[in-house]
């Protein structure tokens, strides 16, 4: 997750405004090499195409807002606002999938919150140009892009934990391949042709791919282990890494209001 964040925060700093092309990669592999599997064993689905269809619509939309937020915040508030997804998780697998939590759960859950609001108040008085050029709309585009996760997440959830984990990646693959191929036209064309390519860029990009792709192939074992509100909370270690990297690399100053949302966020999760 934290090379994700890193290749993807890079993309954006090296002015290739191209979230959906970002993903393309990601999904393409997965559609080979899952789908190569599922081909071999000449298995029929187990769930609906159409409900692996919305997986992947989900996923796309999730990546495209978060990845495109890396225009315009800092990775260490990207990485850290993408525990939205932790709250999104807990309603919908709370309404849907019928889990229960006691009430010192939600009241965590409100302290992850109360974290997260400090990271919106650090950007807003941010002032040095050092948190991104509009940090509050990239903060926005996480947090609707974590609901998208969290829709994506416990839909992989129900399905890994009844059916096939090689046919879920492979067609979340499929879709998000889908997906991605009738959107970067419409919504990144432009974009897309103004990048001016160098070996930094495409090592980049085949840095995101390369994370992704083993991110994809981890989760489903994660999901079936421990559930979406484990595995997301599993991955706030990413926000560590994302402070050493803006710090030693990137050469920028992290607000002390941001050590205090993550100690709120860990606290309450």
């Amino acid at each position: 997750m934290a090379l994700m964040s890193f290749t993807s925060s890079l993309v954006a700093n090296l002015g290739a405004n191209t979230p959906l092309s970002l993903s393309f990669f990601s999904y393409t592999a997965l559609a080979l090499v899952y789908g190569g599997i599922m081909i071999y064993r000449r298995q029929k689905l187990q769930v609906p195409w159409y409900w692996y269809a919305l997986l992947g619509l989900a996923d796309v939309q999730g990546n495209f807002l978060v990845n495109k937020a890396y225009q315009y915040s800092s990775i260490t508030s990207v990485t850290i606002l993408d525990c939205w997804t932790i709250a999104w998780v807990i309603i919908l697998t709370w309404l849907f999938l019928g889990t229960r939590y006691s009430p010192w759960q939600f009241f965590g859950a409100a302290v992850c919150l109360a974290g997260l609001g400090l990271v919106l108040l650090s950007d807003a008085k941010a002032s040095d140009g050092s948190g991104g050029s509009k940090p509050i709309l990239g903060d926005i585009f996480v947090i609707v892009g974590t609901f998208f996760f969290s829709m994506s997440n416990v839909g992989e959830e129900f399905c890994v934990k009844k059916k096939d984990r090689i046919e879920v990646v492979s067609m979340i693959g499929l879709f998000g391949l889908l997906v991605t191929i009738i959107e970067i036209p419409i919504l990144e064309r432009k974009s897309l042709e103004s990048v001016k390519w160098s070996a930094e860029i495409i090592l980049a990009f085949c840095g995101y791919a390369v994370a992704s792709f083993m991110f994809y192939t981890l989760v489903p074992f994660l999901l079936e282990m421990s559930g979406s509100t484990l595995f997301n909370l599993s991955l706030l270690t990413s926000d560590v890494w994302a402070v050493v990297i803006r710090t030693f690399f990137y050469k920028q100053k992290v607000e002390w209001l941001f050590f205090v949302a993550f100690a709120l966020v860990v606290t309450g999760g």
